[in-house]
């Protein structure tokens, strides 16, 4: 195998507390009701839009003022403190660490925004870990869509079939096979394991360690 595309959130990062945090703030503030951190785990996966969205819509009523306002309040605090709560999971650098010392790319694509994914990759993972890593751009679709992923692939020079794609969600699924490529859930993130197989995933794990393994006999 050439080359290991991640997803984010959910598959290296555990920011679900940073992500309801930011979101029930949000919406307290304008007055709406908030909710349990695993409702974030729904809300989550399509990018910050989509996330607003889909939390307003589950208070019952709302108007697009409002959800201009609330989108724009999240977007504000957010971007302000984007490492608060947020770390990796456990395994997670040592598995990195492993796959470089394989000699293996790594790659990141994320639907949260460019400048926020590069910020927390950065701080938290730190830039020897990952080759490149890319959130959402005006110039690609979200997740699924495979267009960012095979943008990254070309850039780290890797082949589709000695590359893998790793992510949590079905989106994450989804857009590796889009991208024809390997696919690897994990069921640590935000999602269920029933989830990634009705997505179709090739391979589902518990922990970081098996994933090298599993790249390295592919």
């Amino acid at each position: 195998m050439k080359a290991v595309i991640f997803d984010l959130d959910g598959t290296l990062l555990n920011t679900i507390d940073t992500i309801a945090y930011y979101g029930n703030k949000a919406l307290s503030d304008f007055g709406f009701p908030t909710f349990p951190v695993d409702r974030y785990k729904y809300f989550a996966g399509n990018g910050a839009v989509k996330l607003i969205r889909r939390a307003l819509e589950a208070t019952g009523k709302y108007t697009e003022e409002d959800f201009d306002k609330v989108f724009a309040h999240y977007n504000e605090i957010y971007n302000a403190d984007s490492l608060y709560l947020t770390r990796p999971y456990d395994g997670i650098v040592e598995m990195l660490k492993k796959l470089k010392e394989a000699g293996i790319k790594t790659g990141i694509i994320s639907n949260k925004p460019d400048f926020a994914t590069v910020d927390v990759v950065k701080k938290v993972l730190g830039e020897e870990l990952i080759d490149l890593c890319h959130g959402a751009r005006d110039s690609f679709p979200l997740k699924p869509d495979p267009a960012s992923t095979l943008d990254i692939l070309g850039e780290l020079k890797g082949e589709r079939e000695h590359s893998v794609f790793v992510g949590d969600t079905a989106v994450d699924i989804e857009t590796g096979k889009a991208a024809h490529l390997h696919t690897i859930g994990v069921k640590w993130g935000f999602r269920t394991e029933e989830e990634l197989k009705g997505a179709g995933a090739e391979f589902i794990i518990s922990e970081p360690s098996e994933l090298f393994d599993i790249i390295i006999n592919l």
